[in-house]
């Protein structure tokens, strides 16, 4: 799977991207057919407390599954992200089955 990464008025973060590649692989193993996921991180500076924007876009046979959280931290607006596309990926799966 081919990841791109875009900070919006941000630095870029190594690390930031490497905890997001670890967790974005755990769901690629699962579902193979990922072909690509494009990571979008922001900081809205208008709510302090939950400002840190996570969000990506999968792109899959079909249409593309897209997911975004807002948190206290980038990391956890990446979890909360997957974990919703876990659950599209997982329906999705599902439907390509019964065909």
């Amino acid at each position: 799977m081919e990841t791109l990464y875009q900070f919006v008025q941000l630095s870029k973060s190594e690390r930031l991207q490497t905890f997001t590649d670890e967790k974005l692989n755990k769901i690629e193993k699962k579902y193979d057919f990922i072909t690509r996921a494009e990571v979008h991180f922001k900081k809205n500076h208008a709510d302090d407390k939950n400002g840190f924007i996570c969000n990506i876009k999968l792109s899959v046979p079909g249409p593309q599954i897209f997911a975004e959280s807002n948190a206290d931290s980038f990391e956890a607006a990446a979890v909360s992200t997957i974990k919703d596309l876990d659950k599209q990926l997982d329906k999705k799966k599902g439907q390509m089955q019964k065909h």
